[in-house]
């Protein structure tokens, strides 16, 4: 049973949100734009068109952002580009910033 100061103590604690982090693909001259899409389409579960637009943005701009998670989440998602490269033998990075 909670006395009253416990429970002011219980009620004045608050969580806070997780922070947040951008994975973002980054361009090279060696992999392939189908490639990026298949990535973005598997890894982060976009649309044809989105793969699209985000891999275009990649060319243009050298970098795409693929989606904000929490770190755990966006970890994973890096690890998971990376190895999927290599595999294919392509040198496509992906990093992490926090929002």
């Amino acid at each position: 049973m909670n006395t009253k100061k416990e429970y002011e103590l219980d009620s004045e604690l608050s969580l806070a949100e997780p922070k947040q982090y951008k994975v973002i693909l980054l361009n090279d001259d060696y992999t392939s734009m189908d490639f990026v899409v298949d990535i973005l389409m598997t890894v982060f579960h976009k649309s044809f068109q989105e793969a699209e637009t985000i891999m275009l943005d990649i060319h243009k701009k050298n970098r795409g952002i693929c989606g904000i998670y929490t770190y755990e989440i966006a970890e994973t998602k890096v690890s998971q580009v990376s190895r999927l490269a290599r595999e294919q033998g392509f040198p496509l990075k992906a990093i992490m910033e926090e929002v």
